[in-house]
């Protein structure tokens, strides 16, 4: 085994030499065990789940070179959820001597000469089921289903797919997000009933995120969380304000300073750009053809970002929207290229290659944990070992939970459980209660009428890194932010983890020593009650030693200032505008117009002197000086 520039061996055997897609000589050891188990079970369905990135298509295209070199098929349908990735398809197969035609259209009626099978979406197979059933029938056919949990996507999907490819020789099912929202089924998939009756999706094998990296097939993703102060109007004309992520705010409010935060106009998006440009630049030194990716909402906001990018680099980047006709070929030719930035809408949320990604700005609202696992599935493709990701994201519950869940392994559920009462037992009314109480009680104007942003702040929050959080917090562009854009690009995940915290113990150290300073400038000039109250209650003893040379200076002074604020509090006492100050210097006042400086000598060797006033008693609010 080689060594790496970071000393140890390289570990799946053929690491080095993998191209993106489909073109490897020699399988990586999931690979590898993964077609042993296909091969001895030489199963009818077979369903692979593995991360994105891990090289589904690298095993895929394996099976089908093993099956037809062996006769036992003869024809090959490889069914994907778009256009480009058909065609995606279409080039990885060609490279191991397969020829797939990604053109064919339901019209056609037959394939391109020359061609073994036709690559087509799950949309064209839905709309002419008996056509794609013929042609599954004609001939001993492999089906290989890319991204198969969007057959589950719409009932009529799913009907087709059955009716198409239910003749079909050998069926193999592919997905690195196993999982939907709701409770379709999905086609060709086995259902096995877990120890609480819930109905879940069964893998025939599973190679999951945690695993791929550790075994360094993938890369560790860094989310750098970004919060700060939005406002925005309602229809009403009602201004409401709120911090982004904050947590005791309901749903819509949360809803709403997340569609502040993403406007193009305000301050959040261009702030967070530029700090994952400046992320990017760190990464180019060691990987200097290293792009980034941001993902938006819609279109319009797509190209306000990619205005903003313009401003920040320099440079142009390449807009991908869907009603692009060029919109593969310039995924393609950034994927080859060494350009900076791309924006997307959704085209390259879910199944592209483009290994070159490494730092990406999760500019949407879409926060299902599908969406998300495929979106982040988009920087974890490895080329070398010690790549880094980076994604940057709007510090919401929602995501920072799904980020938190990276190494989660999901399977879809048909059943949801039922919520158990203290007695084991299902309680109906309780659970249309929880319904009921998940309705947010919001101004109505929070849900009716036009949703108007008008301003938003960025802050840095944290990094979040293999279930652990990480930062203090900070302004944008404060080295409690560079220390973590500045994270060098070419770590193996314990190196990251390793650097992260002591990053974390750097600023709590700078944090610490700024704090004394802080605090002495810190001005009390609201009373304690509950000090004072205390101190009212002490035994008359304690009272009786107040004055007395060998009384205790923490409780007699504190007491003797006691009585003072009372005076004070009733203007009986012209002692007050002395003993007030000398309060201040014990500690127990506080407040915001008073500046106080505590020295460690007894009460007896303070003196306080009030501002100047009349001879009355001076308010508890005035600005005090409290010299040794």
């Amino acid at each position: 085994m080689t060594e790496t520039l970071f000393g140890g061996p390289t570990l799946p055997p053929a690491y080095p030499e993998r191209a993106a897609w489909g073109t490897a000589q020699k399988l990586r050891a999931w690979q590898q065990e993964a077609l042993d188990l296909y091969l001895a079970k030489s199963p009818r369905d077979f369903l692979a789940v593995a991360t994105p990135g891990a090289g589904k298509t690298t095993f895929a295209l394996r099976i089908a070179s093993t099956l037809i070199d062996s006769g036992a098929v003869n024809r090959v349908t490889i069914v994907a959820p778009t256009d480009h990735l058909k065609r995606q398809w279409a080039d990885a197969a060609a490279k191991v001597g397969i020829a797939i035609d990604p053109n064919f259209k339901n019209s056609d009626g037959q394939h391109g000469r020359g061609f073994i099978g036709v690559a087509v979406t799950y949309a064209q197979v839905a709309s002419k089921p008996l056509l794609h059933r013929a042609k599954t029938e004609a001939a001993r056919t492999l089906v290989i289903l890319d991204e198969i949990h969007h057959g589950g996507e719409a009932l009529s999907w799913g009907d087709g797919l059955r009716e198409a490819f239910d003749p079909a020789i050998r069926r193999l099912s592919l997905t690195g997000t196993p999982f939907r929202s709701d409770t379709s089924p999905i086609p060709f998939v086995e259902y096995a009933e877990d120890r609480d009756g819930i109905r879940r999706s069964k893998a025939d094998y599973t190679y999951g995120y945690g695993n791929a990296l550790r075994d360094h097939v993938v890369r560790p993703v860094m989310f750098m969380a970004y919060s700060g102060q939005m406002r925005w109007r309602t229809s009403a004309g009602e201004e409401m304000a709120a911090s982004l992520g904050e947590a005791a705010v309901t749903k819509d409010i949360t809803s709403h300073a997340w569609r502040t935060a993403l406007n193009p106009a305000g301050e959040w998006i261009p702030a967070v750009l530029a700090g994952a440009d400046r992320r990017l630049s760190e990464v180019r030194r060691t990987v200097p053809d290293a792009g980034g990716l941001v993902i938006a909402t819609d279109h319009e906001d797509a190209r306000a970002y990619a205005g903003q990018l313009k401003k920040i680099t320099g440079e142009s980047p390449t807009v991908i929207l869907s009603d692009d006709a060029k919109a593969s070929s310039k995924i393609e030719d950034f994927s080859a290229g060494d350009k900076r930035w791309m924006v997307a809408v959704r085209m390259v949320s879910e199944g592209v290659d483009v290994p070159r990604l490494s730092v990406g700005v999760y500019a949407t609202s879409t926060s299902t944990p599908l969406f998300f696992a495929q979106a982040v599935g988009r920087f974890v493709r490895a080329r070398k070992r010690g790549e880094t990701a980076s994604v940057f994201l709007p510090s919401v519950p929602q995501l920072m939970a799904l980020a938190n869940s990276m190494e989660m392994e999901r399977d879809h559920a048909l059943d949801r459980p039922e919520k158990e009462d203290g007695d084991g037992l299902f309680n109906p009314e309780d659970s249309l209660m929880d319904e009921a109480n998940r309705e947010e009680k919001a101004s109505d104007s929070l849900t009716k009428g036009k949703f108007e942003a008008l301003d938003s702040q960025a802050s840095f929050d944290r990094v979040l890194f293999d279930g652990g959080e990480f930062g203090t917090g900070g302004e944008v562009g404060s080295d409690d932010e560079m220390d973590f854009l500045g994270i060098p690009g070419l770590l193996d995940a314990e190196q990251v983890g390793t650097l992260l915290r002591q990053r974390q113990h750097e600023q709590l150290n700078r944090k610490n020593r700024k704090a004394p300073a802080a605090a002495a400038q810190q001005v009390p000039a609201v009373p304690d009650h509950r000090m004072l109250m205390d101190l009212r209650n002490e035994p008359g003893q304690e009272r009786g030693r107040v004055g007395r040379p060998d009384r205790n200076p923490s409780r007699g002074g504190a007491h003797e200032v006691a009585h003072c604020l009372r005076r004070t509090s009733r203007g009986t006492s012209q002692r007050g505008a002395a003993e007030v100050p000398a309060a201040q210097a014990a500690g127990l006042v506080r407040g915001p117009q008073v500046a106080v400086q505590v020295m460690s000598a007894p009460p007896s060797s303070i003196s306080a002197t009030a501002s100047s006033r009349s001879s009355a008693m001076p308010a508890v609010s005035d600005r005090t000086t409290v010299t040794p």
